[in-house]
């Protein structure tokens, strides 16, 4: 064990957990410690187009909210890599994702307290502070901390309808540029799914379809490729001031505005929709070929089989209620993310407090209501969409996530926190 506990220990390493570090990077009497199983940092990479945008503005670093002059921000690192100048001069406010991963990386590098290679197998509480057991190679070390701050991401989900399907011919959106060369091979390719992945996903296949690549299908069961909403009075529900409204809301509130506001975060962005839609023309403009394609919205998968000559889809057509039949040689599932599960949490799981559907009750601090007995706090971070609404995967609100959880890990305000962060009013007057 180490000769004296952490003040916290993050378990992961993902942009909140990194910008955790970031923020207590100097704070002299908070000592931290982040545990990940991976190698080294990585973000996204079977996505990394090289012309994909960031979602939100070069300001949600991982510590610009908070505190502008860190020494760790985005414009930092501009600074440090001579490219501050370049970035003025190209007048977008919004990195391409490839160099946002290169931020991260640049910061990871240069903090101590990041710890890759270890696997935390088991956590428990002792009477005064969490203990973990790590796995590191094939030794086996205990960590201890006061609190913790859970923070292991998502991972890929697969509807049931698609989950049989062999995976020569099925692959997650998460892994497609890993398995693009197998798909530019296939004569017909499916995209499942509407969201920001599937477009970046479809895009990548239109272009190759105009240059004599696979025929192309792209399907959702929204009633319309959508946009992401991005008005900015709509911006406004991923700040704090709106964090502070929805946590107040009952439960059922609070579940009914998370299934409407899908758009706030699960959209495609407009640029990408245009994108799309000038492939298209210009496709219709060529002279060559090609391959077919088809967009349809408004259809589900209900169920998928493989056979020799390829796979068969059962879609159901919401509009009219009908069913028919679909064939292509490979899937592409943009089908979205869910929580990690947490098997090293087993031991604390009778002392952590559920709500009527069975999650975890979160505080507006992002701690985790547990049992009186434990007296460290468990933190969670971008675990939080049902307590904390659609700020919570948002990279903008990380740094006030963090400067929150690090001000109550150190029982005092070293991060001063907005008092005012939105121009609309949510509540009921007075």
């Amino acid at each position: 064990m180490s000769t004296a506990p952490y003040d916290v220990i993050a378990i992961g390493c993902g942009p909140f957990n990194l910008g955790l570090a970031a923020l207590a990077d100097g704070v002299d009497d908070v000592r931290i410690a982040v545990l990940d199983s991976r190698p080294e940092f990585t973000w996204h990479r079977g996505l990394m187009f090289d012309d994909a945008m960031l979602q939100v503005s070069f300001l949600a670093d991982l510590v610009s909210l908070v505190e502008p002059a860190h020494p760790l921000s985005f414009l930092s690192y501009l600074r440090d890599n001579d490219r501050l100048y370049q970035f003025y001069v190209r007048e977008k406010f919004h990195p391409t994702r490839r160099e946002y991963e290169a931020y991260l990386r640049w910061c990871a590098a240069q903090l101590d307290s990041l710890h890759f290679g270890h696997h935390v197998r088991d956590v428990s509480w002792d009477g005064s502070v969490f203990e973990l057991t790590v796995e590191r190679g094939e030794a086996i070390e205990t960590f201890a901390a006061r609190h913790l701050v859970v923070g292991v991401g998502t991972e890929p989900a697969v509807p049931a309808a698609l989950a049989g399907l062999p995976e020569e011919r099925f692959l997650h959106s998460a892994d497609y540029l890993f398995r693009r060369d197998d798909l530019l091979r296939a004569g017909r390719v499916t995209v499942v799914g509407s969201g920001q992945s599937g477009a970046e996903c479809a895009l990548d296949l239109l272009r190759a379809n105009a240059e004599g690549g696979p025929a192309v299908s792209w399907l959702t069961r929204t009633p319309s490729f959508a946009p992401l909403d991005y008005s900015k009075l709509v911006l406004e529900m991923t700040t704090p001031s709106y964090v502070d409204y929805f946590h107040a809301l009952d439960e059922s509130a609070r579940d009914k505005l998370v299934k409407e506001q899908w758009r706030h975060y699960k959209g495609i962005s407009s640029d990408t929709l245009d994108d799309i839609h000038d492939v298209l023309y210009q496709r219709d403009l060529g002279a060559a070929s090609v391959a077919p394609v088809e967009l349809q919205c408004g259809v589900a998968v209900v169920s998928a089989v493989a056979r020799a000559d390829g796979i068969e889809l059962t879609l159901h057509h919401s509009d009219s209620g009908k069913n028919f039949q679909h064939f292509c040689d490979a899937v592409v599932a943009a089908t979205g993310y869910r929580n990690r599960p947490l098997p090293f949490m087993t031991a604390l799981e009778d002392r952590v407090r559920r709500d009527a559907a069975g999650r975890w009750v979160i505080n507006r601090d992002h701690s985790v209501e547990t049992d009186d007995g434990l007296t460290g706090r468990l933190f969670v971070s971008n675990a939080d969409l049902h307590s904390h609404g659609v700020a919570a995967p948002d990279l903008g609100i990380g740094a006030i996530r963090n400067a929150t959880i690090l001000n109550a890990v150190a029982g005092r305000e070293v991060f001063r926190l907005p008092k005012s962060t939105a121009f609309t009013s949510f509540a009921i007057p007075g």
